[in-house]
Parts: structure tokens; C-alpha cells; sequence
């Protein structure tokens, strides 16, 4: 029977806190943590169910109705919620504002299925009295959300299902043997960095000079730079396209007229201010944080990926810092303004602010401004300062970046004056001008609260630092020191970053904010492109699954294509399309589109080889194998020999692998193939090799006919030995013959400077440390996938490196065995170790595990998630991270509940 109270249900274990606090005792809060259910793998759609539902889990022939199931995880979650609903005599679905929160709330409605009333209760920041007004304020489910959601969630899976196959049996696997994948917003962003990539590889870079001094009047300097010479412009960077050609008429000086140059003006020692122009200009404040800016910045001033970046601002949301991190808007509520204006005047005095209230429109396609913009929560902003205490490391620079954000937004422009000076004399018998900015600002305005960063561009080379001038009038002579001449190159456009992909994701209309963190780390899991500091690299997988989907797939992967699409979805969520209809069209096609089935029906034949091919030269051709990328380098003189493989490094980005480079791979001393010595226990030669699994070590039969090289020590190719006839009536087998002893060489190992006795090492693991005195059983020390470990019979323990698998003595190995094989065994492992954690009473550690850094208490292991540093991890984060974990249960199990629930087709209202 009902007890009078209300059941509200939000997302996170966090929030529901929180929320709880402020509704008081006539509320129960609880948490789904996320989404209950999904579509269904396959194995878990019953067999009568197999015909309509089994390759997608939606029927496409039946208004691509999708197929849900709970998930193990998420079955005492469900439990829970049920038996709450039993008291309640009203529920308040209280997930997000947006679609993925709107879906949230329809499958909890979908599953529970209430007899009570149900109300959409929403809100943009964890205050009280935010939340006081959202019970107060709330509204029925919008059933067009839910269906762009579900419409987004269907066209994933057909799109994902029907595409990653062809990769898989065309392209292979990525990194580490990651599964490939394709995706309507993952493979749009792969070819956006590759074809960066491209422009890179096809740029043919130009070289000009230019002449530095420094001017000095009265004890004052500054640095100029040749502007001009007879009155002809000398070329910067900026006047050459990317094949290296001028776009227009312009003096370009080489080294030697340069240098001659400078030695005239250094003679002169002297020049004349011929010219002094002042020019006032403005600098507006730019607009409070969106998803997609707040981003960028964070990865520009904070060096956080954008996973991480969202992660921290989602846990300032959940505690109350502040609003809803997901948006698209860059509004503030009028007491938002009104908090932002009256800081900034108590912190910068009246001036601070401008006469009337800033607005900001938000030019970004597809914004769809459903909330505020990200700030401060509460209708008075907390200082940075009065937080500190409350927040870990990463959560307080946010918060600083975000508050910083939102007063400086209400602020008044920052005016500055910017002065060039042009000096003239005459050198060997030449004009030469040379020519200096300084830029001086008379009202700071917003920049005394913020600045935004920047991301890097091509011109950089050629701007001059921001520099002060002296009081300079025309007719004053100035002494020229320090006169040098400077030689540059131009430079291709740079590679993305995370922050600048982001931004260029926004600018195409591809994706959401919302999914851009997701988006990138995507394709950093499947290996299509890899740091190197900030910038994103890709790998020549991606090369080859780019160019297989532009060939064959050419519309899935088109930018105008990808972000009409999320104008499709708009329009599903504004309630003026139909998603039945749109998801025929896009699958099955029409007059205007092939449709997916029709292309992936048609395809052809694809030629696997040719597709992870890439002509370097004549002889050279790039490859992309199992492995990895390597050189097949044919010899001219005998094209139909087996050509030579050579293995491409893993740190070499695809825009270095030039010609000249891959000559220099070719011609480098052979490394592998390279004989120790011979075993003296059987006479056997040890031959060291880098194979495509990596270098190993091979014991082979010594043959009369082998030739080393003196040089390198590499074994030359030799005619092999004539085979012994097969006894009467017997086949002769490869398999008769025994298999060469090798071993792989340890992480630590280097293929140059491993030696015989090494060697010999490797070839003997395992090793036998020694007898258990107690049960008789042996234990040896070996290497294995996940690292080194002690085997005694089906009993094994990890070791902390791979050197104690050759020095790890019978004492300390049954020392080891004495511990638990889990637990608080391995404390001296730690990397950090923190006070004991508030809800399980043990003690915090920081470990590096097989899959990376994590935080345990013996109990609960939580992963440090991607793009946080180790060394970052504070007490307070640490406990959040086992929080978090509890809240989402365990792990998944391979069984799941099956739901029969599928998706009704939802009648426009």
C-alpha cells in the first residue's frame, strides 16, 4: 500500500544524494545509474525470435521495432526501483533534459510500468532551490525526444553492424589487435584527421629569409624585422601556398642575399623613423562555456582530453558546483547575469561592467540551446577560493576555468592601442624598411578575469611577440644592433588536437557536443590515431578503413552527408518528421539516396591487398599486414624474387614516411637475423630475429652452407639443403621434423644489445626456482600474456618484473605463495597510498595493473580514467573513483535478462 511518498528517479548515485537532502523525508530518491536496458546481443534473442530480430536486434521489416534486454548489472537496480514504486504514490522521472536523458525516462516508464502517476521532472543545476522548482514545474514525457533518441540508437546499430564487418575481413584489427569499427560520427572524425594527414604528405614546404635587429633610442629597445626592400614586399609564410608556389608578386631573399643584406645594415648601423601608425581597437569578452568550448579550453589550458574534461565537469554538476555540463546554449538566466555582473564589480570596480547586460547568440550548427550555458550554479557564485577545500585537484581548476569564464562573459571590452613604426636607411646601395608593432592596452576590462587560449596555426612562425615601443616621432634616428639574418620554412597546416577537433566537429555539424569526448576516445581505442603530446596521429589503419569507406561507402562518410543527418534527427526531436520514415529511407533508400542496404548488397569484390597498399616509390610500397605497417621493397634487378619486408617503427607518423626515409629504413644495419653464438650444450646457433610478433630469440641447426656477415651478422639467404628421401612408403611432413626452440625477448630487451648468454636464458624458461617443501610440487618462474608470474601445479602469483623471473629465489617465491593471491599482498607495489576509505574502513591504494592505473581498497577496483594522471590522484578523487564503482554494481556477467518490451511506435501529439 502507498505510504504518500514520492519516488523520484534520477541517473547518478551522486545526484540522488544530493537531491535527497533537499526534498526531505515525503521523497525517496534512487538512482537508475544510466540507462536499465539496450538493445540485445545476439545470443541473448530467443530462438523464436531469431528470424525478425537476430542480425540487429531490430526487425527492419517491421518498423525497425528494436529489441531490449536488462542486463545482469542492472537487474538489483531494477529490483530496487520496483519495490519503491510499491510505496509511492506518485514518480517523478528525473534524468537529464536532453534526448539521451528523455530515452533514460521512457525505458525506466517502459520497465517499471507504474499504476501511480508519472511526471517529467527536470532541472539544470543541483540547488535547492533549482530542485524545490522543478517539483514544482514539471511536465509530461516528450515522447519526440525519445523517439530522435531511439531513431539515433537504431541508425547506430544498422549503420556500425553492416559496415565493421567489411572492415574486419578487408582492413584486419588495430592496435594491440583491437576490433575495428566503423560509426556514422567515428568514421566521419578518422577521415577528418586523416585527411589533415593528407595535406600534410602532399605539402612541398618553401624556404625565404628575412633580416632581425634590434632598434634602440635612449637606453629603449625592440626587435624589427625587413618588411620591405625598394618598396617590394619581402615573402613570409603566408604568401606561399602548399606546393611551395607564391600567390602573389613578392621579394624572396635567399640565405646568401640575406646575409649580404644584413652585413649592409649592420655597416649603416642606423635608420630613420620614416612612419608611425596608431590604430585603437576592442577586444570583446568571449561567451560563457558551451559543451563543446568548454571542452576545448580545458584541453588547451588544463591539458585534459576531452573524456576527462567531461568527466570532471560532470561531477561539479552532480555535487552542486555547477549547471547541466551538456549544452549547447550560451544564455545565462537574468540572475545568472545578475551574479556575474555584481562579482565583477566588486572584484574590478563599476567600470568593470558595461551599461546594459551581454547577450550572445550562438553560431554553431545544429546548437539546439535546450538549457543555459555551463556556470557557476546558485544565484550567487561561489569564489574559487571558497571551494578549494571542497574539491580535488582537477574538479578546482574547472570550476576556477568555468567561474573565470562566466564573470568575464559580463565584463566590458578591453580597448588597446596598437602602434607600428616603419625605419628606413639604406644598405648597399638599397631601401630596406624594416618594421616593429607594440600593442598597449588602456582599459584591460574582461582580460583582468580571463583570456581565452589558442590553438596553434600554420602563421605562428611569422607573428612578432607582443612588444613595447618607446615614445618614437617621425624624423628620430635609431641605432641597429644585433642585426641577423633569419632563415624559415613554411610549415603545413598543424595536426588536430582534441581541443581543435572538437572545434572543426562543431564547425561541420557532425555529431554532438555531448559525444565528442566519446567520438575521440573511440578512435583512440581502436587505434586510428594515437597522441604524440597533444597532437592526434593516425595510423595507417586508419589510411586503409578511410579509403575503404570512401571508395565503397563514399556517402556514410561525406561531412555535408553526416551532419544532415543530425538535422534529420532535430527534426524527429522538433516532432516534424517521422522516424519510421526517415529510418526506411536512410536503410532501404530512395530517390535521393542509395540507401545502406542497397550499398552493402552491392559492393563488389574488394581488393584487400590493394587497399592497405601505398606506393612510397618505384620499389617501395607500403603495407599494412596483421602486424602492423611494413616495406615490401622489390629488387629492380630481379622483380620476380620475394621481395624484402622491412618493419615500418611504430613512432614513425605516416607524413615522415617520405622516400629519403624509407631508403633510410632499407639501408639501416640489419638488427634481427643476427647470429650470438652457438649453444654450447648441443652445437645449435642462437639467432636473434624481429619477427612480426616482435623480436625473439631461435635456436637452429647449424648449416655448412650459411654465411654470416662480418659487418652486421646477418645471416645471408642461402639455397636450402637438399631434404633426405622419405622411407619407402611413407609421406614426407614438415611436421616430422622438430620445431626450433625460440623465446620472445623480454620489454626490456633490445635486439641490438641482447647477447649469447641472455639468450641462452630465454631459451631455458622456464625456470625451475625450486621444490615446495610442503606439498612436493615444483615452481617455476616464466613469462607469459599479462606478464611474469610463479606456476606451482594450477597455483600461480604475478611478479613485480620480468628480472625476477631469473632472480626471484625459492625463499622469496614461497614467501609469496604464503600472502593471498588478492587482496593487501602486493603493498609494497603501490604507486601512492592514501588513509583508509571512508565506507569500507581499508586502507587506499594507487596500483598500475594490466589494463592501466587504478585505485582499490582491497574490495573495489576502480580504473583511473583515460587522460587523468597518475600523479594528479588526490585522497578525495580516489574515494569518488571507488564511489562510483560500488554505485554501477558489478560487473556484467555473459547472462542477461531477457525483456519482451520492444519499441511501440509513438503517435505524434
Amino acid at each position: 500500500m502507498a505510504t504518500g511518498k514520492k519516488l523520484v528517479i534520477v541517473e547518478s548515485p551522486t545526484k540522488m544524494k544530493s537531491i535527497q537532502g533537499y526534498l526531505g523525508d515525503g521523497y525517496e530518491v534512487l538512482s537508475s545509474v544510466g540507462h536499465i536496458r539496450d538493445l540485445a546481443s545476439k545470443k541473448d534473442i530467443p530462438a523464436e525470435k531469431k528470424q525478425a530480430y537476430g542480425k540487429y536486434s531490430i526487425d527492419v521489416d517491421n518498423d525497425f521495432d528494436p529489441y531490449y534486454v536488462i542486463s545482469d548489472r542492472k537487474t538489483k537496480t531494477v529490483a530496487e526501483l520496483k519495490r519503491a514504486l510499491k510505496d509511492a504514490d506518485e514518480v517523478l522521472l528525473a534524468t537529464d533534459e536532453d534526448r539521451e536523458g528523455e530515452a533514460i525516462a521512457w525505458h525506466l516508464l517502459e520497465v517499471l510500468k507504474p499504476k501511480v502517476p508519472v511526471k517529467r521532472m527536470v532541472f539544470h543545476e543541483i540547488t535547492k532551490d533549482a530542485i524545490r522548482a522543478a517539483v514544482d514545474k514539471t511536465r509530461d514525457l516528450d515522447l519526440a525526444l525519445v523517439d530522435a533518441q531511439e531513431t539515433r540508437r537504431v541508425l547506430d546499430r544498422l549503420y556500425g553492424w553492416d559496415v565493421s564487418p567489411v572492415l574486419w575481413r578487408k582492413v584486419g584489427s588495430g592496435r594491440e589487435g583491437a576490433a575495428l569499427s566503423a560509426g556514422r560520427v567515428q568514421s566521419a572524425a578518422t577521415r577528418m584527421v586523416v585527411d589533415r594527414e593528407r595535406e600534410r604528405m602532399a605539402f612541398v614546404a618553401a624556404d625565404y629569409w628575412d633580416v632581425e635587429a634590434l632598434a634602440g633610442k635612449s637606453g629603449s629597445s625592440f626587435t624589427t624585422r625587413l618588411a620591405r626592400i625598394d618598396g617590394a614586399s619581402l615573402a613570409r609564410g603566408t604568401d606561399f601556398d602548399d606546393k611551395g608556389q607564391l600567390k602573389k608578386a613578392v621579394v624572396v631573399l635567399d640565405e646568401a642575399a640575406a646575409r649580404a643584406l644584413a652585413a649592409a645594415v649592420e655597416t649603416a648601423a642606423e635608420a630613420s623613423v620614416t612612419a608611425l601608425d596608431a590604430k585603437p581597437g576592442t577586444r570583446s569578452p568571449k561567451p560563457p562555456f558551451t559543451t563543446s568550448t568548454l571542452q576545448q579550453e580545458a584541453g588547451r589550458k588544463l591539458s585534459m582530453s576531452a573524456k576527462h574534461a567531461m568527466s570532471v565537469a560532470q561531477r561539479l554538476y552532480e555535487k552542486g558546483y555547477i549547471t547541466y555540463m551538456r549544452t549547447d546554449s550560451t544564455a545565462l538566466s537574468t540572475q545568472a547575469v545578475t551574479a556575474a555582473r555584481a562579482q565583477a564589480i566588486e572584484l574590478y570596480g563599476d567600470k568593470a561592467v558595461p551599461l546594459n547586460p551581454r547577450t550572445y547568440r550562438n553560431n554553431s550548427k545544429n546548437a539546439q540551446e535546450a538549457h543555459e550555458a555551463i556556470r557557476p550554479s546558485g544565484e550567487f557564485f561561489r569564489r574559487p577560493s571558497e571551494v578549494a577545500g571542497q574539491l580535488d585537484r582537477d574538479e578546482e581548476r574547472m570550476y576556477d576555468l568555468i567561474w573565470k569564464r562566466t564573470i568575464a562573459s559580463q565584463m566590458s571590452d578591453a580597448k588597446y592601442e596598437t602602434t607600428t613604426v616603419t625605419l628606413a636607411l639604406e644598405a648597399d646601395g638599397r631601401k630596406a624598411e624594416f618594421t616593429a608593432s607594440g600593442t598597449v592596452y588602456t582599459f584591460k576590462g574582461f582580460l583582468e578575469a580571463y583570456e581565452e587560449g589558442r590553438d596553434e596555426k600554420r602563421a605562428d612562425a611569422d607573428r612578432a611577440d607582443d612588444q613595447s615601443l618607446p615614445a618614437l616621432a617621425v624624423g628620430d634616428v635609431l641605432s641597429l644592433t644585433d642585426v641577423e639574418p633569419k632563415g624559415h620554412s613554411t610549415s603545413p597546416k598543424p595536426r588536430y588536437t582534441e581541443a581543435s577537433l572538437v572545434k572543426a566537429l562543431e564547425e561541420k555539424g557532425i555529431g554532438r557536443p555531448s559525444t565528442f569526448a566519446s567520438i575521440i576516445d573511440v578512435i583512440l581505442d581502436r587505434g586510428y590515431v594515437t597522441k604524440r603530446g597533444q597532437a592526434l596521429v593516425p595510423s595507417w589503419v586508419a589510411f586503409s578503413v578511410v579509403r575503404l569507406l570512401e571508395e565503397h561507402f563514399s556517402e556514410l562518410v561525406d561531412y555535408d552527408f553526416t551532419a544532415a543527418l543530425e538535422d534529420d534527427l532535430d527534426a524527429i526531436a522538433r516532432g516534424e518528421q517521422k522516424r519510421i520514415e526517415w529510418l526506411k529511407e536512410f536503410y532501404y533508400g530512395s530517390d535521393a539516396h542509395v540507401g545502406l542496404r542497397n550499398i552493402v548488397d552491392n559492393l563488389g569484390d574488394i581488393d584487400a591487398r590493394e587497399l592497405n597498399a601505398r606506393p612510397i616509390s618505384d620499389s617501395v610500397t607500403l603495407r599494412v599486414g596483421k602486424y602492423g605497417p611494413y616495406l615490401e621493397v622489390v629488387d629492380p634487378a630481379n622483380p620476380d624474387a620475394d621481395p624484402r619486408r622491412i618493419n615500418v617503427p611504430e613512432d614513425l607518423a605516416p607524413d615522415e614516411l617520405t622516400p629519403e626515409k624509407a631508403q633510410e629504413l632499407i639501408d639501416a644495419p640489419v638488427a634481427g637475423n643476427r647470429v650470438l653464438g652457438e649453444n654450447p650444450a648441443n652445437g645449435k646457433l642462437v639467432v636473434v630475429k624481429d619477427g612480426r610478433f616482435g623480436p625473439y630469440i631461435e635456436e637452429t641447426e647449424p648449416e655448412a652452407a650459411a654465411v654470416v656477415d662480418p659487418e652486421t651478422g646477418e645471416v645471408l639467404e642461402t639455397a636450402p639443403a637438399e631434404p633426405a628421401p622419405a622411407a619407402k612408403g611413407k609421406k614426407s611432413a614438415k611436421s616430422a621434423a622438430p620445431k626450433n626452440r625460440t623465446a620472445s625477448l623480454f620489454r626490456s630487451m633490445s635486439v641490438d644489445t641482447i647477447d649469447l648468454e641472455t639468450a641462452l636464458r630465454l631459451l631455458d624458461l622456464p625456470r625451475v626456482v625450486g621444490e615446495d617443501p610442503a606439498s612436493g610440487e615444483q615452481i617455476t618462474a616464466q613469462n607469459g600474456r599479462f606478464g611474469p608470474y610463479l606456476k606451482k601445479g594450477t597455483d600461480s602469483r604475478s611478479l613485480e618484473s620480468e628480472a625476477q623471473i631469473f632472480d626471484i629465489t625459492l625463499e622469496q617465491a614461497l614467501e609469496l605463495y604464503a600472502q593471498p593471491k588478492y587482496g593487501a599482498r602486493r603493498a609494497s607495489s603501490a604507486l601512492k597510498e592514501f588513509d583508509a576509505d571512508p565506507t569500507s574502513g581499508k586502507p587506499i591504494r594507487l596500483r598500475d595493473g594490466r589494463f592501466g592505473p587504478y585505485v582499490t581498497d582491497g574490495e573495489t577496483n576502480a580504473t583511473i580514467p583515460r587522460g587523468e594522471q597518475v600523479d594528479d590522484v588526490t585522497f578525495e578523487r580516489a574515494v569518488q573513483l571507488l564511489a562510483d564503482k560500488r554505485a554501477k554494481g558489478p560487473a556484467p556477467k555473459r547472462t542477461t535478462k531477457r525483456t519482451t518490451t520492444t519499441r511501440k511506435t509513438t503517435a505524434k501529439k
